[in-house]
């Protein structure tokens, strides 16, 4: 079951959900904060970081047993550089993450898990 919330941070409304054990935030919501024309603009270049990826991949490591370790390392390899882009939707497909959201639409938005999420699927 999915249960929807929303706080209220200097003015925008930034969602979450828990499902499935797991605490997901709107980072598209935040992202409005900083561009509000463009806030896919701005998820795209924290997905081009390399602190993200090695985040997102030591998240999956430890909680998703079908993760592809050999895209990961990839993506990895070139995070950073200039030419590097990566979108949600590719970085779900390529490694097989389940711990990254992006839905499209009205009421869409990417959606990583809370850092202090406490479920595991190894326990």
């Amino acid at each position: 079951m999915t249960q929807q919330k929303e706080i209220i941070v200097k003015d925008t409304t930034i969602r979450s959900f828990s499902e499935n054990g797991w605490d997901y935030i709107c980072i598209t919501d935040i992202a409005r904060q900083k561009n509000a024309e463009d806030p896919n603009g701005v998820v795209g270049n924290w997905m081009r970081n390399r602190n993200t990826i090695e985040y997102l991949g030591l998240w999956e490591a430890l909680n998703n047993p079908h993760f592809n370790p050999l895209e990961f390392e990839g993506f990895r390899s070139q995070a950073g550089l200039n030419a590097f882009t990566l979108s949600p939707s590719r970085w779900i497909e390529a490694t097989n993450a389940i711990g990254l959201i992006a839905k499209s639409g009205r009421y869409g938005g990417t959606f990583p898990p809370h850092t202090n999420c406490k479920r595991s699927l190894h326990t």
